[in-house]
């Protein structure tokens, strides 16, 4: 978990910087179930990312919620970089 909340950390920044809006999304009793990490606006574009580190992977709801944004027309990943956040960026651009 101390990796998954450095990688995170090293996203938010990354992603304010370079001018976007960013919601670190956190667990709780009042919180949909299966929301990625962090949902984000850039350049007018709804974006999420959910972060995994090592060998972990999506559950069924998170797979779920990540095809539902991209149906209605948001873009959702899986990332384990922030070089793979930069490629989804810069596929904005």
């Amino acid at each position: 978990m101390v990796q998954e909340k450095a990688l995170q950390s090293k996203i938010i920044k990354w992603l304010k910087d370079n001018g976007a809006f960013v919601v670190k999304q956190h667990g709780g009793v009042y919180t949909e179930v299966g929301i990625p990490d962090l949902v984000c606006c850039y350049k007018g574009r709804f974006i999420a990312f959910e972060l995994k580190v090592k060998n972990n992977t999506t559950t069924k709801i998170q797979d779920f919620k990540i095809d539902r944004i991209r149906k209605a027309g948001g873009i959702a990943e899986v990332i384990r970089s922030l070089d793979e956040v930069k490629k989804v960026i810069g596929g904005i651009d």
